[in-house]
């Protein structure tokens, strides 16, 4: 997800490290972050969501079938979904439980009989009016919006917020059913399109008509989409490198000319996020681009668009190169969520800098595949100036909280960075592609990106993530060119920080100097060209 407008980056930066520093953490963030005894003991395999909505009064009821697999003894289930929704009916085996909730977690009491490695269900009714998002994505919950002609415009945007907002879940990032089936029952002249593919489309009773989806991969809570309205459909293929992927397009029905033209970039953006990252990784459940009432989400297999068929971000570049209006911020961003995110999961939201910063370096790699190298690092650079340098990346853990905003552009320059030390663009490449064939469908810690990183090119970067990671500012390099010498060293809040860095000195042949916290010196004539490589995102201090 892209959070931040340009003009908004300051308050809204300055806003995050306020709260990061004094929010005082409550039991309802532990129980929406940890997992707990009443999470801890079982899995989610299968949901099997049944909803219906009712745009008049903005409401939501149905019911979800939770299959799990028993991982351990345990008397009592926690089920998330936030208030005011409310759950109404909790049955297993044909009887019901007694449950209790505690803010925005029910506990379910269990029959004793809970045998390990046994798949059980619990059917868990619900209903109420979700919370309305105010300002999607960024505000989470139901948007409930209409089109230019008046007709309702429904859809779902909860990352963060999370999918309890709106139908019962084990709601924590670490969980993914291995696949799911999404019914969802509107007015029927209305159409709903959610993830995976289309199973059926039926008639029902009362003018409703429900849209069956099935989501063949594992998929994140978040991911789960409602997309309500009057859409139309069109198609498309692309020969990828797992064969022929289906592209759908649901787009509002006036705007259908507009989205065919518009649309076009998305077999050259197929060919070279596969061509940097490895196959798309949900061929069995297609690719959909689906217009929606708010900016834009990374809905498995249903990217939520909304940038109004403008180039950039909402027809502004964010980096001000000019290249960031060659293209469609949102598709380009968005999509690229497929592959880190979606395909690519962390376990807790503190580590969603994997999520950001590779998918915010994904526009840079998207820009140099179509428009060559210098184009991507000017784009690259460009975005530098977004950076507030304000908390560290990475959150606290266990409280369902994410780290600064600077997951996205210094964690792209960051990614940047580490490529310039490796120096061999087919082996970054092949990082990328061993990081999504080795997590295939994972949910990941930080520490697992880390250390695939170093095993695979060789090189410890293991300062390189504390530094700009887990501190606020990135590495200051000081200098001063004086009698002859080049003197140099790091400033840095990592013991030991030893980066490498390449720059031009004297003699106009890039070099790559070993700058450690002790100064070191080298010869360079007073007055000699002296330049540092500017892929690498630093600090630079000239005494």
């Amino acid at each position: 997800m892209m959070r931040l407008l340009p003009f908004l980056l300051t308050l809204l930066t300055v806003s995050n490290a306020f709260s990061q520093h004094n929010q005082r953490f409550t039991r309802q963030d532990t129980l929406r972050g940890t997992l707990g005894p009443e999470r801890a003991w079982w899995d989610v395999t299968f949901y099997d969501l049944q909803v219906r909505v009712y745009p008049d009064t903005k409401s939501i009821e149905g019911t979800n079938v939770m299959h799990y697999r028993v991982t351990g003894a345990a008397n009592r289930m926690q089920i998330d979904l936030q208030q005011p929704m409310e759950l109404k009916k909790a049955v297993q085996d044909g009887k019901e439980l007694t449950f209790v909730r505690e803010g925005n977690a029910f506990f379910i009491d269990m029959p004793a009989n809970q045998p390990k490695g046994q798949v059980k269900s619990i059917a868990l009714t619900f209903g109420g009016k979700p919370r309305e998002a105010k300002n999607a994505p960024w505000d989470g919950g139901i948007v409930w919006k209409t089109d230019s002609l008046g007709r309702p415009w429904i859809a779902s945007a909860c990352q963060g917020l999370g999918a309890s907002v709106f139908w019962p879940n084990k709601d924590h990032q670490s969980e993914e059913p291995d696949s799911m089936r999404i019914a969802v029952t509107v007015p029927a002249q209305l159409t709903n399109v959610s993830n995976g593919r289309l199973r059926s489309v039926k008639d029902g009773p009362e003018g409703t008509r429900t849209f069956t989806w099935f989501v063949a991969n594992p998929i994140n809570n978040y991911d789960v989409a409602l997309n309500i309205g009057h859409y139309t459909h069109f198609s498309d293929t692309f020969k990828g490198e797992a064969g022929t992927l289906p592209l759908d397009f649901w787009v509002l029905d006036y705007h259908l000319a507009a989205a065919k033209k518009h649309f076009g970039v998305v077999k050259p953006m197929m060919q070279c996020f596969e061509h940097w990252f490895g196959p798309y990784p949900f061929y069995a459940d297609s690719y959909k681009l689906v217009e929606t009432p708010h900016l834009g989400m990374e809905h498995q297999s249903a990217v939520a668009y909304g940038n109004q068929y403008k180039m950039g971000y909402r027809g502004k570049d964010l980096s001000g190169s000019g290249w960031g209006l060659k293209w469609d911020f949102i598709i380009i961003h968005e999509t690229g969520h497929e592959w880190f995110g979606n395909n690519i999961t962390t376990k807790d939201i503190a580590d969603m800098w994997v999520h950001e910063s590779f998918t915010n370096y994904s526009e840079t790699l998207f820009t140099e595949c179509r428009y060559g190298k210098e184009a991507g690092n000017a784009y690259l650079q460009g975005i530098r100036k977004n950076i507030a340098n304000d908390v560290p990346i990475i959150g606290p853990y266990g409280v369902n909280t994410e780290g600064s905003g600077d997951m996205y552009y210094k964690g792209a320059n960051m990614l940047h960075t580490i490529r310039q030390i490796v120096g061999n663009d087919e082996k970054f490449r092949q990082v990328l592609r061993g990081l999504n064939k080795t997590f295939w469908h994972q949910t990941v810690t930080t520490e697992q990106v880390e250390d695939y990183i170093n095993k695979t090119t060789g090189i410890n970067f293991d300062k390189v993530f504390d530094q700009y990671l887990r501190h606020t500012q990135p590495p200051v390099f000081e200098y001063a060119v004086a009698d002859g010498q080049l003197k140099y060293r790091w400033v840095a809040d990592v013991k030991g920080f030893d980066m490498p860095l390449r720059v031009t000195a004297g003699t106009g042949k890039p070099i790559l100097l070993e700058p450690t916290g002790e100064w070191k010196a080298m010869p360079l004539k007073d007055g000699a060209r002296f330049t540092i490589d500017p892929n690498f995102y630093i600090l630079v201090k000239k005494n």
